[in-house]
This record gives structure tokens, sequence and C-alpha cells, in this order.
């Protein structure tokens, strides 16, 4: 297994939804927090990010303003944080959930040492409410925790595909898959795997990444096990 210690797994809101593309699907969440809990048990300390477009997303709302379509979008990461949460401590595993916006009655406020500490006992930290701010994607919240937090790396499950490809493999059957890529490469090619903004803190900052897919969840064990699973990418190889 590679050597990492800590790491940011990375959920979209639709990972949770499975087949229907809305809500929850029981089962989908339950294998997902099973392979969760395998890492944990391995030492690994771990730290989720999950989105919410499974109920909103921020470019939803063609009645308001975006800011307060991206503010409902960011009470979706709370929900499923909640969901993840709630799973993963009928299994027995530590967790805490904490928010960018302040709900204390439910979470804890996000801070940087006290997310450290937890992780350092062990326990498993959901991280949700994006930023806490409109306009940032919880692309961008993945990759500023785990900057704050020092991770590893960051591991982005995706659905419907198994790592990045030159073109959409769902729409053009001669897409190529990269098995490396820097970030560089990302943004000259304009894959849009992760926001720019993401992806540019990440390339800035030399966070290693692994893209993988989500839709069979053991993936994010395996991908610690075999080198040509998934996508890999650093800023130099």
């Amino acid at each position: 297994m590679q050597d990492f210690k800590r790491i940011v797994l990375k959920l979209s809101g639709e990972a949770l939804s499975g087949k229907a593309g809305f809500g929850f699907d029981d089962e989908v969440i339950d294998n997902i927090c099973t392979n969760i809990k395998t890492l944990s048990l391995r030492g690994i300390e771990v730290a989720i990010v999950v989105g919410g477009g499974n109920f909103w997303r921020g470019r939803s709302g063609t009645n308001i303003d975006r800011a307060s379509s991206d503010n409902i979008g960011m009470l979706g990461t709370v929900m499923n944080g909640l969901r993840i949460q709630g799973t993963l401590e009928e299994m027995g595993l530590d967790t805490r959930l904490m928010t960018a916006i302040s709900m204390t009655e439910v979470a804890e406020p996000y801070i940087r040492r006290r997310a450290i500490r937890h992780l350092e006992k062990g326990r498993i930290v959901i991280f949700s409410a994006g930023t806490g701010l409109p306009y940032f994607s919880t692309d961008t919240t993945a990759s500023l925790r785990a900057l704050e937090i020092g991770a590893d790396v960051i591991l982005l499950g995706k659905t419907g595909t198994d790592g990045i490809y030159d073109k959409d493999p769902n729409v053009y059957d001669d897409a190529v898959k990269f098995d490396k890529l820097t970030y560089k490469e990302i943004l000259q090619r304009q894959l849009k795997i992760m926001d720019t903004t993401a992806t540019s803190l990440c390339m800035d900052n030399d966070m290693p990444l692994i893209v993988f897919n989500i839709d069979d969840p053991s993936n994010m064990v395996k991908v610690f096990e075999d080198q040509d699973l998934g996508t890999r990418v650093k800023e130099s190889f």
C-alpha cells in the first residue's frame, strides 16, 4: 500500500444517489462507508469533502441570484455529511462533522487545528458547507482543506469514468485515458476534471491527486495497491 498517512476523499453528491441521480441510495452509501472504514482501520487518517449535487447545484436556481443558489447547495452538502456520518457511526467509527457555516446544533464549526487533532486521534472528519462562501465549488473546498490539514493526497471519486480522458469517454469512443498528468497539462488541455481554481491551487502547492471511479467504491481501497488504477496527477513526475 502506498505511503499515504492522511487523505482527503472527495465525493460528489451524485455518488450518494446511485442510479436514481437524486437523494440517497442506502445500499450505495453503505458500500462507500464500508470502504472508508477499511481505510480507517488500516491506520489512514481520512477526511471527506462531499458535494451537494444530489439535491442542488449552485447553478440550478434560475429565479434567484447565484449567491443565494450557492448557499442552498452548501446546505445540501451538510445533509450529505450528516448522512455519511450516521452510517459511519453505525459501523462503529468515531466521526466529526465540521461545517464552514456555523450551525453548532448539528456540527462543529471548521477550525483547522481542531480538525487536525481529530484526525490524529483516528476520527474520520467530514467537511461540509463548502468553503462557506458562494462561487467556490466543493472541488476547491477539497483542495483547500487538503492543504490546510497537510494531507498527502486527494482521492477524487468520479461517477461514470475511471480516470481522466482527453475527451468525454461517455460521448466519444476514441477517448484516450491518461495514466499520469501534470496540473499544467490539465489546464493547457482544458480538461474539466476539477474547476480551474481547484486545479491551480493544487498545482501551486504540489498537492498529489488520484482520480478514480467511485461507481465501484472498493476502488478507493484498490487505488492504494494498483498503480494502474485511475489517473495520477502531480506538478511533476
